[in-house]
């Protein structure tokens, strides 16, 4: 059994893949310290001062003399990341795409084109006034009526925004929740408002576009008199719609998939980022569409990015997006590289370059054929970047709110959090797996047990392809739906 693992021939430190002990022997040195799985440990004596490389790539400097066998952390390690930079357009060849099979997935196709892998209805609050009351129009609704053949389910996403907003707040709650209501995913919706709120039902429903009418109802409840009785009739009428809606089949390649991960440890990077990874590739080379955000976790790997982009015009995108992201840091006085967390660093992550590198492997390798800021739809097929933090609820939301389908979430320390849209859950590690089967979907971490990455990969395109023809995800089963929507400016 592989005990470690080196990533590149150019790497000075080695990876525990499992815990080891004082002593052992590791990738040719004599270990000084216990390793705890995920952890570093050098394989040369390195200077203070000294880059530390992992991942064939800088992932911080030493700040202190370090042995060979030492343990790599906080204790003897810091970033290396300063401020904003400047940065060249050095365009990489990438390599041709390998032969993959494509696969036909079965999904609903709607009126204006798109598809969806669900038939739900949805209701949608305006303003966090409302939240109790859309919870009980769903609650009221499914009791009345119990199973509703021909459907996915009836539910609501609540939010505590869309009131005592102001400038780009306000719009971005109002836009994320527009793209809610014309999501294929949803088969027809509810939009609940209160009447006297900052966003508006006339002013929502004026800038809301084009739109399916037979599937979309509105409700001020300030202008009924039982709110709940009257949302319950405008679910009826929406349920009519949809029950006869029929799943057809279509090529994966409509496929819009998010990636993120959450939780990360220092497996994150070896196997479920890189799994992922090799699944944006696949899906780009059969014509479909991936999308990765998480700007603040591509710090100290954008280069790599950069260095993909399919043309200037979009390599000067990616500038925009990552300094774009430090200067909202720097605006609010903040540290621009206080990152990774304290889970992150338990897991035996210790730098943000060491996190971003291991963050950015879901991307593959494939070129960065387009950006997305607030308010631009998912146009072109293959790799995108979407601009967002790297909180999981608001970055999940807004890459449902971009057009994904589905979210392609990794993890090494576990969260059951699931979006508006299926969240796949892939963890790091078969511990996680077998310890919390209620949050997981699929474990990668036999990869570091010597499972191949390509009978993965089959196992996940697999997943990928019957969570499309309307296999339940984890979050989906236990009902564990949220959205978050990022907020930068003041409150009212």
């Amino acid at each position: 059994m592989k005990k470690t693992i080196v990533i590149s021939p150019k790497d000075l430190v080695g990876v525990a893949l499992y815990p080891l002990k004082k002593g052992e022997e590791a990738e040719g040195v004599t270990l000084k310290e216990d390793i705890e799985k995920g952890h570093k440990f050098s394989l040369r004596a390195i200077s203070k001062g000294e880059n530390i490389i992992k991942y064939g790539e800088v992932i911080g400097r030493a700040t202190a003399d370090i042995s060979c066998g030492e343990h790599i952390h906080s204790h003897n390690m810091s970033t290396g990341l300063e401020g904003t930079l400047e940065y060249s357009y050095n365009k990489k060849e990438i390599a041709p795409a390998g032969e993959f099979r494509s696969r036909k997935v079965n999904v609903y196709e709607r009126k204006n084109g798109d598809v969806g892998i669900r038939n739900e209805l949805w209701v949608i609050p305006t303003v966090g006034c409302v939240n109790a009351q859309a919870r009980a129009i769903v609650e009221t609704f499914n009791k009345k009526h119990g199973e509703l053949p021909g459907i996915d389910g009836c539910f609501t996403f609540t939010h505590p925004y869309g009131c005592s907003q102001i400038g780009e707040d306000h719009e971005r709650t109002k836009m994320i929740l527009q793209r809610m209501v014309k999501h294929p995913n949803c088969g027809g919706v509810l939009v609940l408002g209160l009447g006297c709120e900052n966003n508006r039902m006339d002013v929502f429903r004026e800038t809301l576009g084009e739109y399916d009418e037979s599937r979309t109802e509105f409700l001020v409840a300030q202008e009924v008199g039982d709110e709940i009785a009257e949302g319950v009739k405008h679910l009826e009428k929406l349920y009519e719609a949809a029950k006869n809606d029929r799943r057809t089949e279509k090529d994966i390649s409509c496929l819009k998939v998010g990636l993120k991960c959450g939780g990360s440890d220092g497996l994150s990077g070896i196997t479920a980022n890189p799994l992922v990874g090799r699944f944006s590739d696949y899906i780009a080379s059969v014509g479909g569409t991936t999308v990765l955000t998480e700007v603040p976790e591509m710090f100290g790997a954008e280069q790599l990015l950069m260095d993909r982009a399919k043309d200037k015009a979009t390599f000067d995108k990616i500038v925009k997006l990552v300094n774009g992201f430090k200067e909202y840091y720097q605006k609010h006085d903040q540290p621009v590289y206080e990152n990774p967390s304290p889970g992150n660093k338990a897991g035996g992550i210790t730098t943000l370059e060491d996190k971003s590198l291991g963050c950015t492997q879901k991307s593959g390798t494939r070129e960065v054929c387009d950006v997305l800021f607030d308010g631009d739809k998912l146009t072109a097929n293959g790799l995108n970047l979407l601009n967002g933090p790297g909180n999981d609820m608001v970055a999940v939301t807004n890459l449902a709110s971009a057009g994904c389908h589905m979210v392609l979430f990794t993890t090494g320390r576990g969260t059951p959090f699931g979006g508006f849209v299926p969240t796949v859950k892939i963890s790091t590690n078969s511990d996680l797996a077998k310890r919390k089967s209620n949050w997981i979907d699929l474990d990668a971490g036999g990869i570091a047990a010597g499972e191949s990455f390509e009978s993965k990969l089959d196992e996940l395109i697999d997943l990928v392809t019957e969570v499309a023809n309307g296999k339940q995800t984890v979050n989906e089963r236990y009902n564990s739906r949220d959205i978050a929507i990022f907020k930068t400016g003041v409150t009212l």
